[in-house]
């Protein structure tokens, strides 16, 4: 479901947009729809007001807590059953961050991800995305939404566009603190400059190798590291928030010293903050996790070169939660070891 759709239901009951705002503005931060500091019959038509008894179970029924793993870092990650009985991934963050899906599945196809193993299933309406932050706020407080769960918002981006417009409004959540991941489109920024709200943008480089990117990313746009980090420099001084650059750190395959000198050459001078998240282990996959010493000493070195880094916990290790796991669980995936070979630089 849309938010347009909701916005549309509304009217056809006789809603204003006054109306519509002040019930997403209730839904989106958690308050009675009937709320606020006027009697309902005040600030609502008649036919909304008889109909709230049927718009809250179809609100509450857009996102529902399946599951939750909660790790020892404070972070816990929800498995998040859909209207249509599909389930999608959500991860509560330290201090009152959420990172929340756009998509069941994913496209791309990154070979060390579990979210692409199957594809794309099917889009996640803006309404879907909004509700998983709506979930969270039953749990804890959410002040920042990242999208960088399951799917990539660069192919759902008119549903993601229209969720960051609502939660950066109605929502209460600041606008850099509303985090749009990709691994870089062209659309992605041709778009976002002409929002509304302008939200953070954080790119998975993951390599400065394009062949090896190729490899990585098998389908993600043909954007090479220097043009990806083209782009996102233009918009960076556009908006004057840095770009959060993700790079997976996978043992052996872009790990190397050569690597991370190719960050500092890419990043050296820009308005940038590189984040460097140890790989999550998959079962049936053959990749592996650099030691925790090896990650500290290239955020040591990429900090000595002057790029701003930070080495960061993935969440879910000790419930084996990386992205997409807990979903193949759940629907009891069975699938085959797969060998993937990549020539990293050394």
């Amino acid at each position: 479901m849309r938010i347009d759709t909701l916005r549309q239901q509304f009217r056809d009951l006789g809603a204003k947009p006054c109306h519509e705002a002040r019930l997403l503005r209730a839904w989106t931060q958690r308050l009675p729809l009937d709320g606020g500091p006027r009697p309902a019959e005040h600030f609502l038509p008649l036919a909304v007001r008889n109909a709230l008894p049927s718009i809250t179970p179809v609100l509450e029924g857009l996102a529902t807590l399946k599951s939750e793993h909660p790790g020892e870092d404070g972070a816990s990650r929800l498995l998040v059953e859909l209207a249509d009985g599909q389930t999608v991934e959500s991860v509560l963050l330290p201090r009152g961050g959420l990172c929340v899906s756009t998509q069941l599945g994913c496209a791309v196809g990154c070979v060390f991800c579990m979210t692409g193993r199957d594809g794309l299933i099917r889009q996640l309406g803006s309404a879907e995305i909004v509700a998983q932050v709506v979930l969270a706020r039953r749990m804890r407080a959410v002040k920042k939404v990242v999208f960088m769960g399951m799917g990539e918002p660069a192919h759902n981006l008119d549903n993601v566009l229209e969720a960051i417009d609502l939660l950066g409004s109605e929502g209460a959540i600041g606008h850099k603190n509303l985090v749009f991941s990709t691994v870089g489109d062209p659309r992605v920024f041709e778009a976002l400059p002409r929002q509304r709200i302008k939200p953070a943008l954080a790119l998975s480089l993951h390599t400065t190798d394009a062949a090896l990117r190729e490899k990585l990313l098998p389908r993600a746009p043909r954007m090479t590291p220097e043009e990806l980090v083209e782009a996102g420099e233009i918009y960076a001084r556009a908006t004057d928030y840095p770009i959060q650059y993700q790079w997976t750190l996978i043992d052996g395959v872009n790990d190397s010293p050569a690597e991370m000198e190719g960050i500092v050459r890419l990043l050296k001078g820009k308005f940038a903050l590189m984040n460097l998240i140890p790989y999550n282990a998959i079962d049936g996959l053959d990749f592996r996790r650099p030691s925790w010493e090896k990650a500290a000493e290239h955020a040591r070195f990429l900090h000595r070169a002057g790029i701003l880094t930070k080495l960061r916990h993935s969440a879910g290790q000790e419930v084996d939660g990386g992205c997409g796991q807990l979903r193949a669980r759940q629907v009891h995936i069975v699938r085959t070891p797969r060998s993937v070979t990549l020539s990293a630089r050394t």
